[in-house]
């Protein structure tokens, strides 16, 4: 990168920083992205006020785990930088680490968590003091992770996908995250094609524990398949219409524990593969 290109103008976008420049910014990070991500919200800590706001920039190559995700909270409270710290890294991998487009990662993703403590709080690193501010920064992380999965490249349709019953938090994400991976699951998800063999496909092949006569899938709140085979008398037709809305749910229970994961990603589109089939970096 030719850093000499970004240092030769730092003097000038310094003296130029003005209110209302955090829009500019969102729009600026933008690449493949077809809008601008930013969220706001406000806490109190010790009775005083204080705000958070964040961009984030994300529409392809997002998995993340080094992906190419950016995103620049800001705050105006001040905390001290070993309070945010692991209160970030647990909110992040609720939102941010819970979301996946195309399951494709490169060297660039960054969450940066910024308190200036221009607000008038009194500086604290008590748990209890920073509960409010630690439920805004949650709903500031997880408006713009749904936004960068809304924006996926060529997406027309987000995901949610729920896993209960896994013998695990982390095998009830693995096993959300092969499901919200799989190419085939997702493009029946384009198609509008209540497929529930290929969502039993993705748990088998995450690698976790699963039992086939346990096993419980749901889309859009109708169960189509429990203890390893279809619903006596299921019906259809609430499925399919479910599967021609903008938001879809799919609901597993492995029946095996207590293990509980959601996750995100978006449906597989001939639109993703224009967008990647002819852009060059």
């Amino acid at each position: 990168m030719p850093a000499h290109k970004i240092v030769a103008v730092m003097d000038d976008l310094c003296a130029n920083l003005q209110e209302g420049g955090l829009a500019e910014a969102a729009r600026a990070i933008m690449t493949t992205d077809t809008f601008p991500k930013a969220a706001t919200r406000t806490a109190k800590i010790g009775g005083v006020e204080v705000c958070i706001s964040g961009i984030a920039k994300g529409s392809g190559m997002i998995a993340p785990d080094m992906a190419t995700m950016l995103s620049f909270i800001f705050t105006d409270a001040a905390i001290p930088a070993h309070a945010l710290q692991p209160m970030l890294s647990k909110l992040v991998d609720q939102s941010f680490n819970c979301i996946t487009i195309d399951s494709d990662t490169s060297t660039s993703d960054t969450v940066l968590l910024f308190a200036t403590g221009q607000a008038v709080n009194k500086p604290t690193d008590d748990p209890s003091a920073l509960a409010d501010f630690r439920r805004a920064l949650g709903e500031v992380l997880h408006e713009l992770a749904m936004m960068v999965v809304r924006d996926g490249e060529g997406a027309q349709k987000l995901v949610r996908i729920t896993v209960d019953g896994a013998v695990s938090n982390h095998s009830a994400k693995r096993i959300g995250m092969s499901i919200a991976n799989s190419p085939l699951v997702k493009t029946a998800i384009a198609g509008e094609d209540a497929n529930w063999g290929r969502i039993v496909m993705a748990v088998g092949k995450a690698g976790e524990p699963a039992d086939r006569d346990k096993l419980a899938i749901a889309v859009g709140g109708t169960w189509m398949a429990k203890a390893g085979g279809i619903v006596p008398g299921y019906d259809e037709a609430p499925v399919v219409a479910h599967m021609k809305g903008r938001e879809i749910e799919i609901d597993v229970d492995i029946g095996l524990g207590a293990g509980r994961a959601t996750v995100w990603t978006c449906d597989l589109t001939h639109g993703y593969i224009d967008i990647n089939g002819s852009y060059r970096s």
